[in-house]
């Protein structure tokens, strides 16, 4: 046993250090002057002297700024309108009893194992042809539909968990369904949904494709697109481009670390449920 747990903690060890490896590389990075960089080929060692106006550079002449408040301009709409409609859905799939409950369920799933790649032409073509093209709520909206499978499927697995017990007692003191839904049911899945919450920012936070297929405009572009237009002005300083990528994850990662105990709790709410 001893030696399964010396092998354990190598092997995650190592797994640790490949994965952290180019995030310090770039924290590194961002923090140099291109002078060192051009005559040192050590990428992974800290600098000599420490640049951080690199992040000024980039958050002013390259507009990192305005792509950052962009972006929660786009995502955080987005997770508040995927989370409260999927809920609303989840809760009806899970308790309403008719005929085409297993159906739309299976439209739900069915639409997450569709490739974005096939949806790309038809979805430009339909934003174009209503009106909402190159605007914020374009990518607002198409990022709610396309959440909406995966947040109504993994809400009323949790939803499924709660003894229809409750929901029998909650009828007879006569509370209505919406009461139900919001005073009995969003209270207890609430671990579950601040999980859910935190993958949605995440995964909005970081989307470039169809941020790229719904925007064009650069005054509304998100810090992904930035990061491409990042890439081509500044092609050549590195420190500059390094620095608006630590910008990009600052986010992401802040909320993950502050929110990460209910992201577990979400996780592992139902492994003990009979």
């Amino acid at each position: 046993m001893k030696a399964k747990k010396i092998v354990f903690y190598i092997l995650a060890t190592v797994i640790v250090a490949l994965w952290v490896a180019p995030f310090m590389i770039s924290f590194f990075t961002s923090f140099k002057s291109m002078d060192e960089l051009m005559m040192t080929r050590k990428w992974w060692a800290p600098p000599k002297e420490w640049f951080p106006s690199n992040f000024v550079t980039a958050w002013k002449d390259a507009n990192m700024g305005r792509y950052f408040m962009n972006t929660f301009v786009i995502t955080i709409p987005s997770v508040l309108g995927a989370l409260f409609l999927s809920s609303l859905s989840a809760y009806a799939l899970s308790w309403y009893k008719f005929k085409l409950s297993k159906f739309i369920l299976m439209i739900f799933v069915g639409g997450m194992l569709i490739p974005f790649q096939m949806l790309l032409i038809p979805v430009y073509r339909f934003s174009v042809s209503i009106g909402i093209y190159d605007k914020f709520i374009g990518v607002i909206l198409f990022h709610i539909a396309f959440q909406l499978g995966f947040c109504t499927f993994f809400l009323r697995n949790f939803m499924k968990t709660i003894p229809s017990s409750i929901f029998d007692a909650a009828m007879i003191d006569g509370a209505g369904h919406f009461t139900i839904y919001s005073r009995i049911v969003m209270p207890l899945v609430l671990p579950a949904l601040a999980a859910l919450g935190i993958l949605e920012f995440t995964w909005i936070w970081n989307d470039y494709l169809w941020s790229l297929i719904l925007i064009q405009s650069d005054k509304i572009k998100p810090i992904t697109l930035g990061l491409v237009n990042l890439q081509g002005q500044w092609v050549t300083s590195w420190n500059t481009m390094a620095a608006g990528a630590i910008i990009a994850a600052v986010v992401p990662l802040f909320v993950f670390l502050l929110f990460q105990r209910y992201f577990i709790e979400g996780l592992t709410l139902g492994s003990v449920k009979g």
